[in-house]
């Protein structure tokens, strides 16, 4: 069985494009779309690997990192931050909180896979 990756993000073409270029290449992907729960579906799924949204109702991703950094179980969790805002200070913001990359959209699936193989060497 692959990798899980769990990949909160609320633009369904985003979704769907992520989520076939992932189960493609091997991985177990599961979705999310929305900030305002996204902590308790992280807690629940125990993902290999987070890919989360920047902008997305009810909570913003920078949020939803800061709460997994504040707990022990999600520390460590390798965690892919997507914006549509690639400014310096966004990448500064996610570096400080905990982001383990940083991608802007659009993005490549070359550029995706390769982030996360990175991430994650095994996968």
């Amino acid at each position: 069985m692959g990798k899980q990756v769990l990949v909160i993000e609320d633009e369904p073409n985003i979704i769907e494009a992520i989520s076939f270029l992932l189960m493609r290449d091997g991985w177990t992907v599961a979705t999310h779309s929305n900030g305002r729960d996204a902590v308790e579906v992280v807690r629940a799924r125990r993902p290999d690997l987070l890919i989360l949204d920047v902008m997305l109702p009810g909570k913003s991703g920078y949020e939803i990192l800061s709460e997994l950094r504040a707990e022990s179980a999600f520390a460590e969790l390798p965690v892919l931050m997507l914006t549509a805002r690639g400014q310096a200070k966004d990448r500064e913001m996610a570096e400080r909180i905990g982001a383990s990359r940083f991608m802007t959209k659009p993005f490549s699936n070359a550029e995706m896979l390769d982030a996360l193989r990175q991430l994650i060497p095994e996968a």
